[in-house]
């Protein structure tokens, strides 16, 4: 770290949107944070290119060359350690990761999921939401623990789902809320204005649902 900047790790897979969101809220001075390293789990992830546009360093664990998840997990735990981040954030990164490394940080890991948790957990969430019947969908920003997309929330935002929609328009919705949400819990956090409680999140002291911030 440098100074007393609050540094984060973004970890990506794919395109990138999100980290792209949380470039431009930096860019903007709504994010008072510094990118210490993009990493990725695959060279090809066009995300990567995103960091280097800002003059983000970035970083490549390619999966493909570890046996076992636990020796993967290792590697990348020693890549991020040693930029000292604040936080870890995931975006997009589709690799479950293993209970040693979620515990080594513990509160301080974080990831968004395409549904208002705890509905749709996992994969496919916009298809399985229009075949649930459900009225509303959305997207959550949470703590990581051990079990997948069950941590903690932070905050969430709904969008109504329509007669019309297909799991692409439902899942474009979606992502823009994702892109306004993610910056902003980010900052929340490095504002010190998170707190856990057990398996609830305080922000400011007080409960998620007083604020509107939960669905």
């Amino acid at each position: 770290m440098t100074g007393s900047s609050f540094d984060i790790v973004v970890l990506i897979s794919g395109r990138g949107s999100n980290l792209q969101s949380i470039i431009d809220a930096i860019a903007n001075r709504e994010l008072p944070v510094r990118i210490a390293a993009v990493i990725s789990n695959r060279a090809d992830a066009t995300g990567l290119q995103h960091a280097k546009n800002a003059g983000v360093t970035v970083a490549v664990v390619d999966d493909k060359k570890f046996s076992t998840r636990e020796s993967f997990d290792a590697e990348l735990m020693r890549v991020i350690d040693s930029y000292q981040p604040n936080l870890v954030v995931l975006a997009g990164f589709m690799r479950i990761l293993g209970e040693p490394f979620v515990r080594h940080y513990s509160g301080k890991l974080v990831n968004i999921h395409p549904a208002l948790l705890p509905e749709f957990p996992g994969l496919n969430t916009h298809a399985r939401a229009l075949t649930s019947g459900a009225t509303r969908h959305g997207a959550s920003v949470h703590f990581v623990t051990p079990e997948v997309d069950a941590g903690p929330v932070i905050i969430q935002r709904a969008v109504q789902v329509l007669e019309s929609d297909t799991a692409e328009t439902l899942a474009a919705r979606v992502l823009e809320q994702e892109h306004e949400i993610y910056p902003l819990a980010i900052r929340w956090i490095a504002e010190n204005r998170v707190s856990i409680d057990g398996d609830r999140v305080l922000i400011d002291g007080a409960e998620l649902a007083e604020q509107g911030l939960i669905h």
